[in-house]
């Protein structure tokens, strides 16, 4: 590697990677920052649902402006005022005073974080050709998807030992050497053929579209599906969605061309995508909750038993990327998803009993795992780590490679907005299988009435129930939880096996040759600034 490009992926790195694990990082302080922060306008648990959900909703709605602005105003410009962005809001975000102004910090830190991800993976693709892309990939997905899977243990360890306000602070010193290496190394890059005006009504169809199913489904599943304001949202979503491509064909100067879903390579990645992340990420939300919940581990314990998972990501993403540029993703994007559907499968056979982990950094006896870890869950792990290894760097090689680089800026974004909204939909869909199994078992086992409502925000799918309960209805939900939680597993499985199948029959892999050489209409290598 030449200096410029060593630079351009530390800095793609640590942008995008702040993004994405303060995704998950901040989950460890939600009850510390509930503890801490007075809020007049908004409860904590709507406070803390904002502080996730919100975070995630305004993420993904910007994901496609930001692509094309990238694209359209110059991609180290855009990425570079998204470092500022972004360490500025997580600055505000670790001094906030009351809850409110944290939300509002938050909502601002997604916008700065949509002007990241897409970049990240344009400028890659304009600083590397051929193999050497293939490589740069998987070390990008390589960092990036260890730190999502181990935000959990980070975040546990940093709010422990720290405070909740460090979680957010330590973004600061990061992206500062991030915004350093951009402005130093990284080489401008545009779409050069864009001549029209930029296309706005489009970009905001688009956030509508992508923000509104992301916000009415969060919010939704947050308050029970009574709350008419997320069914409002879903609604707009909807309609938006159905807009897009219609103003698309109809617009001169598209925000996303069409033309782009019309290489058969590009839609099959979308859709596998689709459920392939859809399903893992719903499958990880749904693991942490059980684990913490019926099976009482602690945020520690829950983090360090995906240790096996992120270390097999840092391993052999970048291997099997490089592999991958050589020889094709096809298969690689079909035994992947296939392996997550394995320890998905595994954890159906998940027993009551399996003892919890009390693990604690006050009490070094405390870390010993129970035997219960190596037979329930290190399966689980070491089957998810090399089925994810499989798929992170395949699938963004096949996807950038299947556009002109003039449009990888608003490619990256499409694909990274269907994961994101991916996740929170068939999240919503697996939800009601399972809470209609967790309170009919419930029911059942108890006698009590689990259509009342009273009832049902006492007992919830998955997590313990509340203060007062009896030692039998404990007991009882726990059971309830663990069958509930065995569904949501299947379904998971089926997810990714689609993903598996859409990814056999969608992928027609060129020749490693073609695979390895540059796209034809795609920028000059780039030179050192």
């Amino acid at each position: 590697m030449t200096p410029r490009q060593r630079w351009t992926l530390v800095s793609t790195v640590i942008g995008s990677g702040t993004v994405f694990l303060d995704g998950t990082i901040v989950n460890a302080a939600l009850r510390h920052i509930g503890q801490d922060l007075p809020g007049s306008i908004i409860g904590v648990l709507e406070g803390q649902a904002y502080i996730v959900g919100g975070y995630l909703a305004v993420l993904a709605a910007l994901l496609i402006l930001a692509g094309a602005l990238s694209d359209y105003y110059g991609r180290r410009r855009v990425y570079a005022i998204g470092l500022v962005g972004f360490g500025l809001t997580s600055a505000l975000c670790g001094l906030a005073p009351t809850l409110e102004i944290l939300v509002l910090c938050r909502l601002l830190q997604g916008a700065a974080g949509a002007l990241l991800i897409p970049g990240s993976l344009a400028l890659i693709t304009h600083a590397f050709d051929g193999l050497e892309r293939a490589r740069a990939f998987g070390i990008w997905t390589a960092a990036t998807s260890a730190l999502v899977v181990l935000g959990p243990l980070i975040g546990g360890t940093i709010v422990d030992t720290a405070g909740w306000r460090v979680a957010f602070l330590i973004n600061v010193p990061l992206l500062a050497v991030a915004l350093w290496a951009t402005l130093s190394y990284v080489q401008e890059s545009r779409d050069e053929e864009a001549t029209g005006r930029f296309d706005w009504l489009g970009a905001l169809v688009a956030a509508l579209a992508v923000g509104g199913l992301a916000f009415g489904v969060i919010r939704g599943g947050a308050n029970a599906w009574a709350d008419p304001a997320a069914w409002i949202a879903i609604g707009i979503g909807l309609i938006s969605l159905i807009a897009f491509p219609i103003l698309m064909a109809r617009r001169p100067h598209p925000l996303v061309p069409l033309e782009l879903f019309r290489s058969p390579v590009f839609a099959s990645v979308n859709l596998a995508t689709f459920f392939i992340y859809g399903g893992l990420y719903v499958m990880l939300f749904y693991q942490a909750v059980i684990l913490q919940g019926a099976l009482g581990y602690t945020a520690l314990g829950a983090g360090i038993v995906f240790l096996p998972t992120g270390i097999m990501l840092v391993f052999f993403s970048t291997r099997i990327g490089t592999i991958a540029g050589r020889t094709g993703s096809r298969l690689f994007l079909v035994a992947g998803p296939l392996l997550m559907a394995a320890a998905a499968l595994w954890y159906t056979r998940l027993p009551i009993d399996s003892a919890a982990w009390p693990a604690s950094i006050d009490d070094p006896a405390s870390l010993v795992p129970p035997v219960s870890v190596f037979v329930d869950i290190l399966p689980f792990a070491l089957l998810l780590g090399m089925g994810i290894s499989l798929v992170v760097a395949p699938l963004t090689t096949t996807l950038m490679g299947s556009v002109s680089g003039r449009f990888s800026g608003v490619a990256s974004a499409v694909n990274n907005s269907i994961s994101r909204v991916g996740q929170p939909l068939l999240g919503a869909l697996i939800f009601i299988p399972i809470s209609a199994v967790y309170y009919a078992s419930l029911g059942a086992a108890t006698g009590i009435d689990t259509t009342d409502a009273v009832v049902r925000k006492a007992f919830q799918p998955l997590n313990p129930p509340a203060q007062g309960a009896s030692s039998a209805q404990i007991l009882a939900s726990n059971q309830a939880s663990i069958e509930a939680f065995h569904l949501a597993m299947l379904a998971c499985a089926g997810l990714l096996v689609v993903g598996a199948l859409v990814s056999w029959y969608g992928l027609r892999e060129p020749s490693p040759t073609r695979a390895a050489a540059p796209t034809p209409s795609a920028e000059p290598p780039a030179q050192a600034t």
